[in-house]
């Protein structure tokens, strides 16, 4: 389903912004010319009209004052008594003038010419509203309605170009990333709006989509393929060297050169296992399973053992608080294993306990350890420090760590160089053991 947030609304909440805005400005600007008619435009008027009626006084001292619809005029001749104004105006100086409404809200200029002859001009505060509606409402309405009109039209057909984007979007969103469905965006299937950059897009996600769809085969039937033919080989090197051990005759020498046989395989097959785990993101391809932890850890310290043949190294397993999983076992063997392998080629006398205690699994042994900057880069894969002429290929850590992550069971280690290291897993989705 579309995101609430997607282009489709956004567009809309731009265009009703824009009218706001559009409008705001348009009642600022009537508003603006309101205050101009009145402050401005009439006080002109009113100026000219007196100046029009002191012009005809001197030409007929007799000379009506101006009495209209909309103004009224007083005359007070020089010298001569004010009783006859309306009392609202008797005290106003020369001057223009707006009254409050209270007192009828007309505009008023109050003019005295070289005689002392003073005359008062009232324009009507009903006509100043009635001017200021028909000359600012009644166009601010019009030019409203014509900037909604103009903002939904707009609307409309930004809605039309961009629908093809919101179209292939919702494709794209049901795509499942294991098994993208491109058969939607062949040109064919196409809808007729999809044209321009939108077709383009459309054809690099359609081919886009068919090469992940052939590297997704191709990745599967690797690791079918290599699950069946590099595990077969392994298998018949194992059962050889298990038959060559019981031959009493092999000298200590042939004897010596079958355990690396034997040990190089093991580790072959623990290499396999880890990267057929990791060859699918998201997908072991193993199922999930209610499992007891210690009986996996001591499986593991088992083939251990096996790893120390020689070596003055005490191997053993601590149970504290045993706990369960729901999860592949397989996966837990596989880190298990690469940290115990770890620590046996890091190890030549002492000891390596692994300790299963509330929720963590704990790999300590009294090995050469290591410095910060060795655990800084630790996880590197291919990197072993500076003991390069030990066993190993250098990624069962990194193993460790990639298996960790994508199963939120996070690795810490702990070292001191010459006094050993720990390494340890924790478990925040275990549950308590039976």
């Amino acid at each position: 389903m579309p995101s609430r947030t997607g282009l489709r609304r956004k567009i809309w909440t731009v265009f009703i912004l824009q009218a706001a805005a559009i409008s705001f400005a348009a009642v600022l600007g009537v508003y603006g010319a309101s205050a101009v008619l009145k402050h401005v435009l009439i006080q002109t008027a009113l100026q000219e009209e007196a100046r029009h009626y002191w012009q005809r006084m001197q030409a007929d001292p007799g000379a009506e004052v101006p009495d209209t619809y909309n103004m009224t005029g007083y005359l007070v001749p020089a010298g001569g008594s004010n009783a006859r104004l309306p009392a609202d105006i008797r005290t106003l100086p020369v001057g223009f003038h707006a009254l409050p409404r209270a007192l009828g809200g007309s505009l008023v200029l109050v003019d005295e010419d070289r005689n002392g002859h003073r005359l008062y001009l009232l324009f009507k505060q009903e006509q100043v509203d009635n001017l200021a509606f028909w000359f600012g409402m009644a166009p601010l309405a019009i030019v409203l309605v014509v900037i909604y009109v103009i903002a939904w039209t707009t609307y409309r057909a930004s809605k039309r170009a961009v629908s093809p984007v919101i179209w292939l979007a919702s494709q794209v969103q049901r795509w499942d990333p294991k098994r993208p469905e491109s058969a939607m965006l062949k040109p064919e299937n196409l809808p007729t709006d999809v044209e321009g950059e939108t077709l383009v897009l459309a054809q690099s996600l359609h081919d886009f989509a068919s090469r992940i769809e052939s590297f997704v085969e191709r990745e599967r039937d690797f690791t079918r393929d290599a699950s069946h033919e590099l595990r077969t080989p392994l298998t018949v090197i194992r059962v050889a060297g298990d038959m060559m051990a019981g031959d009493d005759s092999l000298s200590p020498m042939a004897r010596k050169a079958l355990g690396r046989i034997q040990g190089a395989g093991r580790d072959m097959e623990a290499l396999i296992e880890a990267f057929l785990i990791l060859a699918r993101e998201g997908d072991t391809g193993l199922p999930d399973d209610d499992f007891d932890v210690c009986e996996v850890v001591a499986e593991e310290v088992d083939k251990a053992r096996l790893l120390l043949a020689g070596k003055p190294v005490e191997v053993s397993c601590e149970r504290k608080q045993g706990f369960e999983l729901h999860a592949p076992a397989r996966v837990l063997s596989v880190m298990v294993g690469n940290l115990l392998r770890n620590a046996c080629n890091y190890t030549e006398s002492g000891r390596i306990v692994v300790t299963v205690d509330n929720g963590q699994i704990s790999v300590a042994d009294t090995g050469i350890g290591m410095d910060e900057a060795q655990l800084a880069r630790v996880f590197e894969p291919f990197y072993r420090g500076a003991n390069h002429n030990k066993e190993g290929q250098g990624i069962g850590l990194s193993i460790v760590q990639r298996l960790s992550a994508r199963y939120g069971w996070p690795v810490r280690l702990e070292s001191q160089p010459g006094v050993g290291t720990t390494a340890t897993i924790s478990f925040p989705d275990h549950r308590p053991a039976d």
